[in-house]
């Protein structure tokens, strides 16, 4: 499986300017129920992301007031992306080893089409796994029962 395969599922990404507010990222992530948000600029190319994480460790570091942060002041610039033709393994992988939650998808235009979590790829190997499943139980169902 590939990720374009999950893409037509998702909703659009969601995203936000760097000179935006924390409040306002906060604000994102509660109304759309999401753990992360790409950051563009003025051209809506990415350049960072913010996550829960980062949120909660700034509110930790600077509990006086996070408020008068940006979010470009606090997001991870170092973006790691995907692609829709990379197989899903791989975008697991890559999640797995670089620790992280959400990978950003880009298009061959390099512009942002998507973005997978973890729980996106946990819920595709259920579906996945659910399926072969059934299968297995039909074809065994299925087999001659007269042995010998």
């Amino acid at each position: 499986m590939q990720v374009k395969d999950l893409m037509p599922k998702k909703q659009a990404p969601i995203t936000i300017m760097s000179e935006q507010s924390f409040q306002d990222g906060m604000k994102l992530m509660a109304d759309h129920h999401i753990g992360s948000l790409v950051v563009v600029d003025q051209s809506k190319s990415p350049i960072g992301i913010i996550t829960e994480r980062d949120i909660f460790r700034l509110a930790h570091e600077h509990s006086s007031d996070i408020r008068s942060y940006k979010i470009g002041d606090y997001m991870t610039r170092d973006l790691i992306i995907g692609l829709p033709d990379d197989d899903i393994e791989y975008i697991a992988n890559v999640i797995t080893q670089k620790r992280i939650r959400h990978i950003p998808i880009m298009d061959e235009n390099k512009k942002l089409c998507g973005i997978l979590s973890i729980g996106d790829i946990l819920k595709s190997k259920l579906e996945q796994a659910e399926i072969d499943t059934r299968y297995l139980r039909e074809y065994i169902q299925g087999m001659p029962t007269n042995r010998q």
